[in-house]
């Protein structure tokens, strides 16, 4: 892949390989439709995408549906136990089957009611009897590949993608330190953001927090900022602080839980980012999905013990919805906007030797993960 937009244009800047020397992605990274649809094939249908929660799924025919741009997925338990994910389209006419989530018998399309079990098997065509040479074997449901990880069901279009537990090795020995019950969690509740930004600007945002003494003062009042660091690994990253300030801060109250710690963020690759709260043990993913160049639908869903919701993880859920998730909504769109400027085409990124609390080191690792994927020019 060699689109003009992909290689080196007069004005670029270069973007090196060493965090330190280097200038950010061009501008036109951000809201070029070209870039965009590249991003689909070369991203997005060969990665690992966050779906749902295994107890949204935990009975026979239980099912979610999810979408990775225009691909519909849907992920169901079958009859014999077994978690299952397939391409959400009638293998007749290519009507959608499911919608949102629920409990089914059997899979029945709304449109000519060709009906198919849990393991995507066609069991029923009106009137196909009648048809010669009709094989039912013939139009069994396109199966999509489906792993699970510390109770998130996680599904890759790449039939040939390596194992989530290999491509992201390290990262569920560092939530169980975090969060030792996550096994004891269900899905409690889903906030949705409709974002006018890029999704790579989102994940920008996510993955620094030079910006936090400026634009998140409560954050920063429940986080010990001296001891937050960011850990870049091969495929995703992490950025935690030891201890909080106080029980007491700004964003919310909270009761010592069973690790005493302040916060602890992970980036999975490609637009995945996972949150553990100090407190009552809890865990949420905030997924940004494109929904165009220039757009963004951002799904939070929160994982709670038994998906219940306690005083206490209300308050912690009502900081996210209604203080850190605005605050942060209004910078990345701003950045969109200048993005588009006249002005503006390339910055630096702040690399101190420590890669202490202000270093955006983990910004220039996604950056590089995204020109790899694409194929795009770069400076060693």
């Amino acid at each position: 892949m060699n689109a003009p937009t992909l290689t080196l244009q007069n004005d670029d800047r270069p973007f090196r390989t060493d965090p330190q020397r280097s200038f950010t992605l061009p501008a036109r990274f951000y809201h070029d439709p070209m870039i965009y649809e590249a991003e689909k094939p070369a991203i997005f249908y060969r990665s690992w995408h966050y779906a749902g929660h295994v107890s949204q799924v935990a009975e026979p025919g239980q099912y979610l549906t999810t979408k990775i741009h225009e691909q519909n997925v849907f992920v169901a338990r079958g009859r014999d136990g077994v978690l299952r994910a397939f391409y959400n389209v009638c293998a007749h006419r290519g009507h959608e089957l499911l919608e949102g989530t629920g409990k089914r018998n059997v899979i029945t399309c709304p449109y000519h009611a060709w009906a198919f079990d849990f393991d995507g098997r066609l069991v029923s065509a009106r009137n196909s009897e009648n048809v010669a040479g009709f094989d039912k074997c013939d139009f069994s449901l396109k199966p999509v590949r489906v792993e699970l990880f510390c109770g998130l069901v996680m599904i890759n279009l790449d039939p040939d993608a390596k194992p989530f537990s290999e491509e992201f090795d390290g990262l569920e020995a560092e939530i169980r330190a975090y969060l030792p019950s996550v096994d004891t969690l269900a899905y409690a509740q889903r906030d949705t953001y409709d974002v006018a930004a890029n999704w790579k600007v989102l994940v920008d945002n996510f993955l620094e927090c030079y910006h936090c003494q400026n634009a998140h003062r409560d954050f920063v009042d429940l986080v010990d900022m001296g001891s937050y660091r960011t850990i870049t690994h091969k495929r995703y990253s992490a950025q935690c602080a030891a201890a909080p300030r106080t029980t007491t801060s700004n964003a919310f109250s909270f009761t010592p839980g069973e690790v005493d710690f302040g916060y602890a963020g992970f980036f999975v690759w490609p637009n995945i980012t996972i949150w553990i709260y100090p407190g009552e043990p809890n865990l949420s993913v905030l997924q940004m999905n494109p929904a165009g160049p220039e757009r963004c639908v951002e799904h939070q869903d929160w994982f709670t013990p038994g998906g219940a919701v306690t005083a206490q993880l209300k308050d912690a859920i009502a900081y996210q919805k209604d203080v850190l998730q605005p605050e942060d909504i209004g910078l990345c769109e701003s950045v969109q906007r200048g993005l588009k400027s006249r002005g503006y085409n390339q910055g630096r990124f702040i690399v101190d030797q420590g890669l202490t609390e202000l270093s955006e080191h983990a910004v220039h690792h996604f950056q590089t993960m995204v020109a790899e994927a694409l194929g795009a020019e770069f400076d060693e």
